[in-house]
């Protein structure tokens, strides 16, 4: 059920490449190859024979590359910049010149800092630049120059799929196209990784010096292998410092003596070479031509694919005629030979503009859509394609943006956007399917004015004739996703908007509001008085609620309060968001009897001791909650048994340890004095999560008229998770609120909650709807915020703090209202 659109990320692997590895290894014994006994002449035959077989793959021999194996595309190109053969400056030759593409991946342009470790100077060139270089001819006195140079660009984009001229290699080797105007000799490393996963490369036509690729980019299994191919006219040249094992001919141990082996490939494979995953790469190559045919196949269905998406995707508009998307490219996708298929777009609301990635990423997983988002380790294409100037680089990061994090928005301007790819195992349906997907959640059943047809699949059996002459007039091609107007129709249900809410106009575009430290409280008048209408503690993380009326507050929150988590067989914390049944599991806490009561349908109930089990047969670990590391314990094999019984799968229960020094001061929450000792249990982003009965009445009325069916009150409140329920006469005006006592307790606004597709199942039943969460972002303006999170510092009396159902809530209204971005790229509440 899942459609996988990210194969820039990752390939997948077939299950025949998993057998055919596995039998292999069955009925072989492959040994250390660098031991002389059978199994290691073996493994090292093996190896041998797959480093023939890459060579083949690209339309070369050993007489003119070497297969150097390294842990990835990355360890490939960090190596040629620690090994290229430097002048630095200074000296009394011309110094070498470090330049890259600014479309390069990070780990291109991170080579800078080995080089400037060298004193060696390192240029960006943009790409239109390069076009320009012509113009940099030298003299011909200095046209004899032999200081060594680099130039590195991508042969594909990993940001928008566009394909650099492989012509660009011997252009700038022969002194036709000068990177810059400096006398020298210049070599040329072409970024490979993201070009070979789906398309042929040919080192024959194409003599590169330097070949970085990653093996899983191609087939999707071994991850952490990857090669760099290295021209035999500069290996001689290349300079290495550190020696591992295996790469010495001899060495001595007391004096400063070494002599390297001759094989390039063994001098640089320092230590014992990932062998196993190694073979693996020749059962790689076998099951990819068996099921594809080939490089060239594979391009030209991943190129018609990505063609006929781009066609239909760049054609939709909103009833006004706005467009729907914004798409990245440099390309009309019109010619697989400078295009490849990868989609890099935004999407557009009908006023132009951006809707945040992450919010499209979001609704992407409710359809069970796998997309890409972000920047894509690659900030020069970002930079280019989005318009993002170097300072607004730096004043994201100041705004707390991070490579990788979903802060998708500042300032109402993209940080980045959202990228599809295929691979050679996509397929029609998958196009299609994401086209669905974007059509019903932008486009009412009235904007649907895209012309529709049914002859595409002629497009997809047919195969590309080699001169492309249909890529050449798009009007040949038909616009048309094969999506019935009933299968439309179907879908329009998830944009009808019968009821009109607008978000308050205060509400930023960004996720987490956070209190001003300048800003002065103003306490909240008039109006009818606000109570506690329930309290909810959840004492094991994404298991049911456990209702009482009135409950005491210790240090991390409501005593008990997630104190315990449920692992999968890895120890790593399972939430409804994988485990929907979770929700089915009904713990309940006796405080006189001091005992915990787990129950479920079908199971005998199992009871767990409040008292803290620190004897020598508890099994103490450290587990990850919300990229945090929290301190735990074992519950046991009778638990264990319990919850894998019920759950179907290998699992275990696992508590927090009084010993929670690890969980204070994690987050850096504006609004929040530093110096405060603030505690949390295995929650992921506050202590108490707050929602207001008036805000969900309005939320009701908006989903029933979307789903058209009544809704139990009851219902939405159990799915949002809440620990404190209040009745507020106004919706959302929680969302104003600096500060709330209740009774003699007091409490911080930390900001608003980012809901995530837990909202989206029953927790009654354990079933998913996902209109839940869709009508949450359309009802509050493309944002799922819902409740707010409160902190609070225990008082130092004897007696325990108590919450009860009933007492009076008084706030203390923010007069700043300005949104501070996420401390957190996790999501905000998963249970």
């Amino acid at each position: 059920g899942i459609t996988y659109l990210d194969h820039a990320g990752s390939a997948l692997f077939p299950e025949s490449l998993l057998k055919a590895f596995t039998d292999d290894l069955r009925n072989n014994v492959y040994g250390n190859p660098h031991s002389q006994n059978i199994s290691s002449k073996l493994t090292y035959d093996t190896i041998e024979h797959v480093r023939y077989r890459i060579l083949q793959y690209f339309h070369t021999t050993a007489e003119d590359y070497t297969i150097i194996f390294t842990s990835g595309c990355t360890a490939a190109l960090k190596l040629v910049a620690e090994a290229f053969p430097w002048i630095p400056e200074g000296t009394k030759q011309p110094s070498s010149r470090f330049c890259y593409l600014t479309d390069s991946h990070t780990s291109v342009v991170g080579m800078r800092g080995i080089t400037a470790s060298m004193n060696v100077l390192s240029v960006p060139i943009k790409p239109k630049e390069i076009l320009l270089s012509e113009k940099n001819r030298l003299p011909a006195e200095e046209q004899n120059c032999m200081t060594p140079h680099l130039f590195s660009y991508p042969a594909q984009s990993n940001f928008s799929g566009t394909k650099y001229p492989l012509s660009w290699i011997q252009d700038i080797k022969s002194g036709k196209l000068r990177p810059i105007k400096i006398p020298g000799k210049w070599f040329v490393l072409l970024d490979a990784a993201s070009y070979v996963s789906s398309s042929p490369l040919d080192l024959g036509v194409h003599q590169a010096d330097f070949i970085p690729i990653s093996f899983y980019k191609i087939f999707g299994f071994p991850t952490g292998l990857g090669a760099l191919l290295v021209t035999n006219r500069i290996a001689p040249l290349l300079r290495k410092t550190y020696f591992g094992g295996g790469t010495a001919a001899a060495y001595l141990a007391g004096e400063d003596f070494y002599f390297p082996r001759k094989s390039i490939a063994e001098r640089f494979e320092d230590g014992t070479v990932s062998f196993l995953d190694i073979i693996a790469l020749k059962h790689g190559f076998d099951v990819l031509e068996k099921l594809t045919g080939g490089m060239e196949k594979i391009k030209q269905h991943t190129f018609a694919l990505a063609h006929y998406t781009y066609t239909v995707l760049s054609a939709l508009k909103y009833a006004n005629g706005a467009p729907v998307v914004r798409i990245y490219s440099d390309t009309d996708f019109s010619n697989p030979d400078v295009q490849g298929p990868i989609i890099n777009f935004n999407v557009l609301d009908d006023n132009g503009e951006v809707i945040g990635f992450s919010q499209v990423d979001k609704m992407a997983s409710l359809y069970n859509i796998h997309v890409r988002t972000g920047c894509f380790c690659n900030t020069g294409a970002c930079q280019m394609h989005l318009n993002i100037s170097n300072g607004d680089i730096q004043r994201n990061l100041q705004a707390g943006h991070v490579c990788g994090d979903d802060i998708d928005l500042v300032d109402g301007r993209p940080t980045g956007s959202v990228r599809i790819s295929f691979g050679y195992m996509s397929s029609f349906e998958d196009a299609q399917t994401f086209l669905k997907f974007i059509i019903a959640t932008r486009l009412s059943e009235s904007d649907t004015e895209i012309p529709f047809q049914s002859s595409v699949t002629k497009l997809m059996t047919e195969s590309v004739p080699d001169d492309h002459p249909s890529f050449n007039n798009a009007d040949k091609l038909s616009l048309i996703p094969c999506i019935s107007d009933r299968e439309l129709g179907n879908n329009s249900s998830a944009t009808k908007t019968t009821v009109s809410w607008q978000p308050p106009e205060a509400e930023a575009e960004s996720i987490r509001a956070a209190v001003s430290e300048t800003a002065v409280p103003t306490c909240r008048r008039g109006g009818k008085p606000i109570t506690v209408t329930n309290i909810y503690l959840y004492p094991i993380k994404s298991c049911s609620a456990f209702e009482v009326t009135e409950w005491p507050v210790g240090i991390q929150g409501l005593l008990y309060d997630r104190n315990w988590m449920v692992v999968n067989q890895n120890g790593v914390c399972m939430t409804q968001k994988q485990e929907p049944r979770l929700c089915l599991v009904n713990p309940s806490i006796d405080l006189k009897k001091k005992v915990m009561v787990i129950q479920a349908e079908g199971m005998d109930p199992i009871s767990v001791s409040l008292e803290e089990n620190t004897g020598k047969e508890a099994v103490i670990c450290e587990s990850k909650v919300c990229s945090h590391r929290v301190k735990t314990y074992d519950c046991g094999e009778r638990i264990a048994d319990w919850f894998s019984l019920f759950l179907g799968r290998p699992c275990r229960l696992i508590r927090q340890s009084s010993d929670m020094k690890n969980r204070s001061n994690q987050k850096n929450t504006k609004g929040l004095a530093s110096a405060t000792n603030i505690s949390l249990s295995l929650v992921n982003e506050a202590q108490y999560l707050l929602i207001n009965v008036a805000s969900i009445l309005q939320l009701k009325e908006y989903i029933s008229a979307r789903l058209e069916e009544p809704l139990e009150i009851e219902e939405l409140i159990r799915r949002f998770r809440a620990n404190i329920v209040i009745s507020a006469p106004e919706s959302f005006e929680e969302e104003e609120w600096a500060e709330i006592s209740i009774g003699a307790l007091q409490f911080q606004v930390v900001g608003p909650c980012s809901r995530c597709q837990i909202i989206c199942i029953d927790q009654q039943s354990g079933e998913r709807n996902k209109e839940f969460l869709q009508s949450l972002s359309a009802a509050r303006g493309r944002k799922t915020n819902f409740g707010i999170y409160l902190m609070n510092q225990t008082s130092r009396s004897s007696f325990p703090d108590i919450l009860s159902v009933g007492s009076q809530v008084l706030p203390v209204l923010k007069e700043n209202t300005e949104i501070q971005p996420p401390t957190s790229s996790e999501e905000k509440y998963s249970g």
